[in-house]
C-alpha cells in the first residue's frame, strides 16, 4: 500500500510537471536560473509535497493530498493558480492612489511607476463614485478629497497622460458608474492608438458590496445588475484582456466582518453575478475566466493565509460543480489584495509599518496576484509621498529579499494551515448554503441578512477591543504620549475651483447637438431591457457628454436606490 501511495504521488507530480508546469515555463521562464537558500546555498524546488517529506507517505495521506491540495496551477488550486507562481513572475505591485485633480494624480502615478510599481490603481473621489460632476451642488466640499475627480473625457486624458495603456494595467475602484469610467478609458486608449483588445486592467463594478458595506450606490438593484452583465458581455467581445468585475471582500472586511464572512459573502456575491450573466444568455466560459476578486489582508497572519487558500479551493468547486464551467481558466480565483485599512491606528502610526508588512507577507504566502500595501499615515489623511514610498518598498523587500517568492505555497502541508484552511472553507460553505436557501445574495441583501451578520461581528470586535480582550498596540495597551504627525498630505482647496473651471471650458467647446443626440441614445437604450449600453456610453463620452450627464439620464430612466428604513 505504501508503494501504491508513493507511485500515485509520483505519477501526479510527473503529470503536473509535463502538462501544467512545462507549458508555463516555455511561455514564461523563471526569474532566476536557479533558486537557493541564503546560507548554505541549498537548492530550492518549485513546490514541496509529501514526496519530499522524510516520512514515507501513507495511502490515506496521499489521497487527501491529491483531493484537497493537488499541485499549483491545477484543480482545485488550493496551492495557487499558477504552477510556478512568483518564480516566473512576481505579483503586480499596484498601489492605490488618486487625489485632487487629474493633473496631481497623474504626477503621483508617474512617481510610483518610477519607483518600481508595476500597475496602477485609481482612487476616485466621492462625487465621481456617485455619478456627480465636480460642479454639482452635492459635490461641494468633496471634490478631490478621497480620490481623483473625474467628470469628463478631458479629465481622463490628463489622468492617463504619458502612461502607455498597452503596457501598464489600470485598476479602477469604481462601482455604480463603472461602465462610464471604463468607456472613458477605452476612448483615451483609442486616441493613443491602443485598440480596446490590447487594454489590460480591472474595473471594480461590484454593486452588491455597495448595498452591503460601502454605500456608494446610485441605481436600484435590477438596473445595476443589468449594467454589470452588460459590461461582462462587452468586455468578452471587445476588451478580452480586461477584468469586467472585481468582486470585493475587502470592503466587507473593512465593515467589520470575520474572515469566514469575508470568504462567504464575497463568493456568494460572485455566484450571484455569474448566475445573472448566465440567465442573461452569456456562456459561462466566455466571461468567467476574466472575473477577479479583491480581498483584505488582516492581522491574524496564519488565518489570513488559510483564508486565501480556502477561498481559492471553494471557488474552483463552485465554478466546476455548480456552474459546470469546462474551461480550467473559469475555475481559477484570481485576486488582488490590500492590507487592512481598518487595522491602522492614528496612535503611534509607525506601528502601522509593521502591521502592513505582516499583512503583505500573508497575502504573498496566500498566493495573491497583485497587492496594495497601505501607508502608515492613512488613519490620519491621504498618504504622503514618503509614506507611499515606504509602503511600496515593503512589497519590494518581501519580493526580492525574503525568499518567500522562491517556492510555491511554502506553508502548504503545515498541519495547522491545512486544518485551518478546511475549517474556513467549511464555515464559509455553510454561509453560502444559507444564502442559497434565501434565494441568493441579492435576496439576502434585500432582507438585510448579510448586513446584520457583519454588524454583529463588528460589534463583537469593538467590544473585545474596549474590554481589552483584543489587544491593539498603542491603542488599548502600550500607550504613550506622542507629538502630532507633521507630514500629512492635505488636498488643496483650489482643486475644486480648478476642476469646475476645467469643466466649464470643456462644456463651452463641445457640440451641444452631438451631446444631446448621444444622451438620447443612452436614454433609449436604458428604456429597452435587452439593448446594449456600453457602446452607447463609449459614443457618449466621445461626444463629450460628462459623467454626471450620463448618470442623470440613467437616474431619470431607472430612479435612485434608497435603502429600507432598517438599514
Amino acid at each position: 500500500m505504501i508503494e501504491t501511495a508513493e507511485q500515485m504521488l509520483v505519477e501526479l507530480k510527473r503529470r503536473w510537471q509535463e502538462q501544467i508546469l512545462g507549458p508555463v515555463l516555455r511561455r514564461l521562464p523563471e526569474r532566476k536560473a536557479f533558486f537557493t537558500t541564503s546560507s548554505p546555498q541549498i537548492p530550492v524546488a518549485p513546490v514541496y509535497t509529501p514526496l519530499e517529506w522524510p516520512a514515507t507517505p501513507d495511502p490515506g495521506h496521499a489521497k487527501i493530498y491529491a483531493k484537497k491540495l493537488g499541485f499549483p496551477g491545477d484543480y482545485p488550486y488550493t496551492r495557487g493558480i499558477q504552477p510556478n507562481m512568483y518564480r516566473g513572475r512576481l505579483w503586480t505591485m499596484r498601489q492605490y492612489a488618486g487625489f485632487g485633480t487629474a493633473r496631481e494624480s497623474n504626477a503621483r502615478y508617474h512617481f510610483l511607476l518610477s519607483q518600481g510599481q508595476t500597475g496602477l490603481s485609481v482612487a476616485f473621489d466621492l462625487p465621481t463614485q456617485l455619478g456627480y460632476d465636480a460642479d454639482h451642488p452635492l459635490a461641494f466640499g468633496e471634490v478631490g478629497k478621497v480620490g481623483v475627480s473625474i467628470s469628463s473625457l478631458d479629465d481622463m486624458r490628463v489622468l492617463l497622460r504619458d502612461i502607455p495603456l498597452d503596457r501598464v494595467s489600470i485598476s479602477m475602484t469604481i462601482n455604480a458608474p463603472a461602465a462610464i469610467l471604463l468607456a472613458m478609458v477605452i476612448a483615451v486608449a483609442k486616441e493613443q492608438g491602443v485598440p480596446p483588445s490590447a487594454l489590460r486592467g480591472t474595473v471594480q463594478n461590484d454593486i452588491l458590496k455597495e448595498y452591503i458595506a460601502r454605500g456608494t450606490y446610485i441605481f436600484p438593484p435590477v438596473p445595476s445588475m443589468r449594467l454589470i452583465t452588460d459590461v461582462f458581455r462587452y468586455c468578452s467581445e471587445h476588451v478580452p484582456r480586461w477584468n469586467p468585475i472585481s468582486v470585493s471582500g475587502y470592503h466587507i472586511r473593512e465593515a467589520g466582518s470575520t474572515a469566514v464572512q469575508e470568504i462567504a459573502f464575497t463568493l456568494a456575491n460572485g455566484i450571484e453575478y455569474v448566475q445573472q450573466a448566465v440567465d442573461a444568455g452569456l456562456d459561462v466560459d466566455r466571461f468567467a475566466g476574466r472575473l477577479s476578486f479583491f480581498f483584505n489582508a488582516h492581522n491574524n497572519f496564519l488565518e489570513e493565509i488559510a483564508k486565501f487558500r480556502a477561498a481559492r479551493r471553494l471557488w474552483a468547486r463552485i465554478m466546476r460543480e455548480r456552474f459546470h464551467a469546462r474551461d480550467p481558466r473559469s475555475w481559477r480565483l484570481r485576486f488582488h489584495t490590500q492590507t487592512g485599512g481598518s487595522t491602522l491606528t492614528a496612535q503611534q502610526p509607525d506601528n502601522n509599518i509593521v502591521r502592513v508588512a505582516l499583512q503583505a507577507l500573508a497575502a504573498v504566502l496566500g498566493g495573491t496576484q497583485s497587492l496594495h500595501t497601505n501607508s502608515k499615515d492613512e488613519a490620519l489623511a491621504l498618504p504622503s509621498e514618503h509614506a507611499v514610498e515606504v509602503a511600496l518598498r515593503t512589497q519590494q523587500i518581501i519580493a526580492y529579499e525574503s525568499g518567500v517568492a522562491d517556492v510555491v505555497d511554502p506553508l502548504g502541508g503545515s498541519y495547522y494551515i491545512e486544518w485551518l484552511t478546511d475549517r474556513l472553507e467549511e464555515q464559509a460553505q455553510a454561509y453560502i448554503h444559507k444564502i442559497d436557501a434565501m434565494g441568493g445574495a441579492l435576496r439576502a441583501i434585500e432582507q438585510g441578512y448579510v448586513q446584520r451578520e457583519i454588524q454583529e461581528a463588528a460589534y463583537r470586535t469593538q467590544q473585545a477591543i474596549e474590554n481589552g480582550e483584543l489587544v491593539v498596540v498603542g491603542v488599548n495597551r502600550f500607550v504613550t504620549e506622542e507629538p502630532p504627525v507633521e507630514e500629512i498630505l492635505r488636498v488643496d482647496e483650489q482643486a475644486q475651483a480648478e476642476q469646475i473651471q476645467a469643466l466649464k471650458r470643456f462644456r463651452n467647446r463641445r457640440d451641444p447637438e452631438a451631446v444631446a443626440a448621444a444622451l438620447g441614445q443612452v436614454a433609449e437604450a436604458a428604456r429597452q431591457p435587452d439593448a446594449p449600453l456600453m457602446p452607447r456610453f463609449v459614443a457618449a463620452v466621445e461626444a463629450h457628454a460628462t459623467l454626471g450627464e450620463i448618470c442623470d439620464v440613467l437616474r431619470r430612466e431607472w430612479g435612485e436606490y434608497h435603502p429600507p428604513d432598517w438599514v
